[in-house]
């Protein structure tokens, strides 16, 4: 298959949408697919406001067009909202192409949290993005059930996985956290506002609370919460180690879609602790034993009290969320992304079959 990926979320941004999409193009390379990238390093760039770290694609129509018009895709998978996303869904619907798209972040809401207008106005933006698209890819049964709410009801499932040769229970403690005072409670992800993360630092828990990642609020949490420990962005061992050296991870976001990082902790034996929101109740389940409670072990726990369930997951089995985490499989994860494309396919091929 002679596939495209239009993304304007790629490197050097660290989040869970780049390592999603660049582990799935490392996976479908491997598996014989052909894949080209449209990315924002293939264009000038700007930040974002507020974002520095983002930059997205000035302009990129024609180069967008040029890069799909020459490499000729059977599909185009469109990840991201963006400038090169638009860019993208433009030339497919003018070359009459298939096209999947997939839904990483609620911009709803960060838009909301961000201009103070109410996420109902975003909506219809996104409504209209994805209504052309064959399927758009969803990383959790909540998600796809709240798309379908707001008008969004063509959705597939794709799930994610974890690096297991990285995320396991056998590093040694980061040698920053080694000696800090326990409970040790830690959050990796984007000092950002949408994060929430004053929730989880404002909690009255015991301990040391400790954040990994960088973002736009990163000093000014710094000068905020000053006994806290930040160690900025962290990757490879390093950032397993941090995991490894917690006795809680802790998920405040009530905004993401999925939350690899819960995934990654616990692959590296550290309970969760988070609201009971899509993304947590997905991966934790209401009760702390997985989606619908099978598992025999307590890998969790979701509150709105965030310091209760901070207190529940202190006293989780850590072994239970290992074995847990390790059960996401990156390529049981492919598996559905090749799915849905070829079904996407298969689809449009149907329909032009017919027409004729």
């Amino acid at each position: 298959m002679r596939l495209a990926i239009c993304t304007d979320a790629w490197h050097p941004q660290v989040n869970g949408v780049v390592r999603t999409l660049s582990t799935t193009v490392d996976r479908l390379t491997r598996r014989g697919h052909e894949v080209e990238l449209v990315t924002p390093s293939q264009f000038f760039t700007f930040a974002l406001p507020g974002y520095n770290e983002i930059r997205l694609a000035m302009a990129p129509r024609f180069g967008t067009r040029r890069t799909l018009r020459a490499f000729a895709p059977d599909i185009v998978h469109i990840a991201t909202e963006g400038p090169i996303g638009w860019s993208a869904r433009a030339w497919c619907k003018s070359n009459r192409v298939p096209f999947t798209s997939a839904f990483h972040t609620r911009f709803p809401d960060y838009a909301a949290v961000r201009t103070g207008l109410s996420p109902a106005h975003f909506w219809p933006l996104m409504r209209r993005f994805h209504a052309p698209s064959e399927a758009v890819l969803v990383s959790t049964p909540s998600l796809a059930a709240e798309l379908a709410d707001y008008g969004i009801g063509h959705s597939r499932m794709w799930s994610r996985g974890i690096d297991d040769a990285l995320f396991h229970p056998h590093h040694a403690p980061h040698p920053a956290m080694a000696a800090l005072p326990r409970p040790i409670t830690l959050n990796v992800g984007r000092v950002a506002v949408e994060k929430n993360l004053t929730a989880f630092l404002d909690a009255d828990v015991p301990g040391t609370k400790v954040v990994v990642g960088n973002g736009p609020d990163l000093e000014a949490m710094r000068a905020r919460y000053p006994h806290v420990v930040f160690l900025g962005a962290l990757t490879g061992d390093a950032l397993a180690s941090a995991y490894c050296a917690a006795d809680a991870f802790v998920f405040p976001s009530r905004t993401d879609t999925f939350g690899l990082v819960m995934i990654e902790a616990m692959a590296c034996g550290v309970p969760v602790a988070a609201y009971p929101v899509p993304g947590p109740i997905d991966i934790i389940g209401p009760h702390g034993r997985g989606p619908g409670s099978l598992l025999p072990m307590q890998v969790g726990a979701l509150d709105e009290d965030l310091a209760l369930a901070i207190r529940r997951a202190l006293r989780c089995d850590r072994i239970g969320a290992a074995v847990y985490g390790a059960s996401y499989s990156w390529d049981r994860a492919t598996d559905q992304f090749v799915a849905a494309i070829s079904e996407a396919l298969e689809r449009r091929k149907i329909r032009e079959l017919i027409a004729a």
